[in-house]
């Protein structure tokens, strides 16, 4: 197994261990054995990255200087591209990921993300003009002038790293925002590689500062209650997501969230290839460890009993296609920790518990180990039928490769059940009948809804979600304006 550099902090344009020369292991996913080292940043380091983005955008140019911010962020891009195999080996071993994976939603889909983001940046409007109106017995002209918000905290998870990292800060950046990225301790490497490259490629110093340590909470915690930060992005579960919002709430900070997700995939009984879009929804990329995943299957009742048999046959054919190290033709690897594979294990159990038939897995795999590893942190793909929608493991968000199939009436049940969620992040609607897909997306309340499986989720689109899904946008144009002030100037004349 591939050892990995040491991950060091970045503050104030210098990479850098941190203070005391604390580190903590990183543990891989595959082997739950170390695979590298990080710098434990503790509150001193944290606040000297606060002071170090404050200054940048106080009194730099950073944030009114267009042209520099694009020629560095493209800079950065090529960087990144030219490291492109190390962000490969960094996803595989820190978060994880199945070489299939790698070359999908972990690398590709980020660095397709930051080139989306450079195409529609020119489409930001800096200035509206409002005309001039009469008031008081003289004339107004007015118009708003669109600004950076200033120090913006970027904190992000473990499960696709880069794509978060990249959702968030290149869009902060191109606004004219200073950036404090906070990743997850189990994938402090994804985030330094930005600091150390930022550095390579001529970034002004406390433009951008990468901070992690072995405490999940202690550094997230300072940058949501410190008055010099102005805007927090967060993406991770719900409950974390509402504590920012009510610790933020002290200093008046603007809160962008991108929390959890229960999407439902609705199989409607004219969808042309039934079976295939049953199957197609076994719930194994990346162990299921994605927001915006289908993990709740729903099918017709008078279709059950086929669908149940689909996917019965889907997941024997899948067998033990997944969970090799070196397979580039895997999709699914381990969960992220011990801790993660704990949890996933006690909504297995939970959803027996609860009356629901077990298809197919539902067990560990520590036999997937690679050699020379302790015990790697494999769960089977995992299919629960016969289950409710008031069910646990129907309503909270599991985050590990377990699907759930529920059967519903006619399209107002479906559109019920789907609804019936606090979560509303994503989904999906087949059908052979276009205008009835249409019509039953229109219903979802979802962020973003796939019909006979558009492609709802890219770097050009906003993303994000209704509920306890989150609150505003990323990616896209939409995206990077999460970033703007609005200030209205008017003038006599």
């Amino acid at each position: 197994m591939t050892h990995l550099p040491d991950a060091l902090l970045t503050i104030d344009g210098a990479l850098r261990p941190a203070t005391g020369g604390k580190t903590y292991d990183v543990i891989g996913p595959w082997t739950g054995a170390p695979v590298g080292q990080a710098a434990d940043a503790g509150a001193a380091d944290v606040d000297a990255a606060i002071a170090a983005a404050r200054r940048a955008f106080d009194t730099t140019d950073w944030s009114t200087n267009v042209a520099k911010r694009v020629e560095l962020v493209t800079k950065l891009r090529e960087l990144f591209e030219d490291n492109r195999a190390r962000l490969g080996e960094l996803a595989q071993v820190e978060a994880g990921a199945a070489l299939g994976a790698v070359s999908r939603a972990h690398v590709d889909m980020a660095l397709a993300g930051w080139d989306d983001y450079l195409k529609v940046f020119p489409g930001i409007a800096w200035e509206k003009d409002y005309g001039g109106r009469e008031g008081y017995g003289f004339v107004s002209q007015r118009k708003a002038v669109y600004e950076a918000v200033g120090v913006v905290a970027a904190i992000t998870p473990w499960n696709v790293p880069l794509y978060v990292n990249v959702g968030k800060v290149v869009a902060a950046l191109l606004a004219g925002c200073t950036v404090i990225l906070k990743p997850a301790p189990n994938t402090p490497g994804m985030g330094a590689i930005f600091g150390e490259l930022a550095i390579e490629a001529g970034f002004p110093a406390g433009v951008l500062q990468v901070v992690f340590g072995s405490d999940p909470a202690l550094a997230g915690e300072m940058l949501v209650h410190d008055p010099r930060v102005d805007l927090i992005s967060f993406t991770g579960s719900t409950g974390v997501g509402k504590r920012i919002m009510e610790q933020g709430a002290a200093t008046l900070k603007r809160v962008f969230l991108e929390l959890g997700g229960k999407s439902a995939k609705i199989v409607l009984d004219d969808a042309p290839n039934f079976a295939m879009e049953v199957a197609s929804t076994m719930l194994v990329f990346h162990a299921g460890q994605g927001c915006a995943v289908q993990s709740r299957l729903l099918v017709p009742r008078s279709r059950y009993e086929e669908a149940k048999a689909i996917l019965k046959h889907s997941y024997a054919s899948f067998g033990d296609n997944w969970g090799v190290f070196e397979n580039p033709a895997h999709i699914m690897g381990p969960v992220i920790s011990k801790r993660q594979q704990d949890r996933v294990m006690s909504y297995i159990e939970l959803g027996q518990a609860e009356g629901a038939t077990l298809l197919a897995g539902g067990k560990t795999r520590p036999d997937k180990t690679p050699a020379g590893g302790a015990e790697g942190f494999f769960i089977e793909p995992t299919c629960f039928v016969d289950v409710t929608n008031t069910m646990r493991i129907a309503q909270e968000e599991i985050f590990g490769p377990v699907l759930v199939v529920i059967p519903f009436e006619d399209d107002d049940d479906a559109v019920r059940i789907a609804n019936e969620s606090e979560y509303g992040l994503s989904g999906g609607v087949s059908s052979g009948d276009l205008d009835r897909a249409m019509a039953v997306a229109k219903r979802i309340r979802s962020g973003s809804i796939s019909v006979n499986g558009g492609m709802c989720i890219a770097g050009d689109l906003p993303f994000g979600g209704y509920k306890a899904s989150g609150v505003g946008r990323e990616w896209g144009l939409e995206g990077i304006e999460e970033f703007l002030e609005t200030k209205l100037i008017a003038w006599r004349t």
